[in-house]
């Protein structure tokens, strides 16, 4: 679903974006004008103020303390609204407008944005804000399909048809394989590597859509799989093809060749995925017969001891 919105949604999303920016630069004047309005009130009330105190008997300093107080106040208050002006004026400086070009060209890209693997839940969901004003869903029986109207934030309209899901259908049932990976998986990596590793296997979500930290613990939490632990990782010996390979002292290239003759156990879930060993596996009598025959392959000589000929170098 998610690919079908981006396809229709780059022209009205251009049209969206520009009556956005183009209202946001108006809602800066507006701000602008407020306080301008604001300041010519205030140096009105200290001019009001200083004639009130010029005007005043000298002598009668009980009167003139109070007038010249107020003065004062009123000075305080031209001061403050001329620096929440210069400060507004400043940030509008620094604000950047994109021009029309520039909103063709991300929405050129809106569909890379949105399948970044970096690009969360929350990133989507102010893109969806800021585009869509509403969504009015309704049901078409005769064809099965659920209509789509959605209307963006520029004015235009735009109207979906997609297939109506039948009673007993779970349109967002993910892969037994999917879940079991991540069950294994979860034992010796976090959520955020899990769905790097799903992603690089090309494994997509019941949806259809990339995965991401918050799907992998959705998956997680609806399957009642545990979250990755570290002191449970130690405790229950799990460790990834590297550090089992430091344990016995041998080559992970060996290692995984021998996990590969059947010689150890060992699960690798995904083609480009790490594998996960337990530490019982490393200390079953298997494992010793393949650290063994490593080291009197290592302590085997290059070249064998028995009596070699001289190479001799002679000139015609």
């Amino acid at each position: 679903m998610a690919k079908e919105i981006l396809r229709v949604v780059q022209p009205a999303a251009v049209d969206a974006a520009v009556v956005a920016s183009e209202a946001a630069a108006h809602q800066q004047d507006e701000v602008l004008h407020a306080w301008t309005r604001e300041l010519e009130a205030a140096r009105y009330a200290a001019r009001r103020a200083q004639n009130q105190y010029d005007a005043t008997d000298p002598d009668n300093r009980l009167v003139a303390d109070e007038l010249e107080r107020r003065w004062n106040q009123a000075l305080q208050r031209v001061r403050e609204i001329e620096e929440r002006i210069e400060q507004h004026v400043q940030g509008r400086r620094q604000l950047v407008v994109p021009t029309r070009d520039a909103f063709e060209n991300l929405a050129a890209d809106l569909e890379a944005v949105w399948s970044h693997p970096h690009a969360d839940v929350r990133l989507k969901k102010r893109l969806v804000r800021t585009l869509i004003h509403e969504i009015v869903v309704d049901i078409d029986a005769a064809a099965s399909e659920v209509l789509l109207v959605i209307h963006w934030k520029g004015g235009v309209h735009t109207e979906l048809r997609l297939p109506r899901r039948r009673r007993g259908q779970n349109a967002t049932h993910t892969s037994k394989d999917v879940v079991e990976a991540v069950r294994v998986l979860a034992r010796i990596c976090p959520d955020d590597l899990l769905a790097n590793v799903l992603n690089r296997n090309g494994l997509l979500t019941g949806r259809g859509n990339r995965w991401t930290r918050e799907r992998v613990v959705s998956l997680r939490t609806h399957h009642e799989i545990p979250c990755y632990d570290q002191d449970r990782r130690a405790s229950e010996g799990w460790m990834n093809l590297g550090e089992a390979a430091r344990i016995l002292g041998i080559s992970p290239r060996t290692l995984r060749l021998a996990v590969e003759r059947g010689d150890l156990d060992a699960a690798h879930p995904l083609p480009d995925g790490p594998w996960v060993f337990q530490r019982p596996a490393l200390e079953a009598p298997a494992a010793a017969a393949l650290v063994a025959r490593v080291r009197d392959r290592n302590q085997q000589p290059a070249i064998p001891h028995s009596p070699q000929r001289p190479l001799v170098f002679s000139g015609t």
